[in-house]
């Protein structure tokens, strides 16, 4: 199996709440898939503004999750929600075989 997602998750959860901004009554969702040996992890949210990398300073308190995302995941990106409402952003990570 694969190292356990709960930061990742977290971090992609925490995101949409924190920067989503929209009407009340949306929804936040998220999806766990495991296909081809990969986990792949999945946050949807109704706001359509991309999540954009920055370089946080060791002062900031905040505006590091995409690149934590991308330095702990095997793959990650975002991309508009087919209802055309919101996007999701995801990440996956490779599974290892039991032994």
């Amino acid at each position: 199996m694969a190292a356990p997602p709960p930061p990742l998750l977290s971090e992609l959860v925490t995101n949409a709440c924190r920067h989503a901004r929209v009407s009340p009554g949306r929804e936040v969702r998220a999806r766990c898939v495991v296909r081809d040996e990969k986990l792949r992890v999945e946050v949807s949210d109704a706001s359509e503004v991309m999540p954009q990398p920055r370089q946080a300073t060791a002062e900031d308190e905040s505006g590091r999750g995409p690149a934590l995302i991308a330095a702990l995941a095997d793959a990650w990106d975002a991309h508009p929600r087919a209802c055309g409402i919101g996007k999701t952003v995801w990440f996956e990570l490779k599974l290892i075989a039991a032994t």
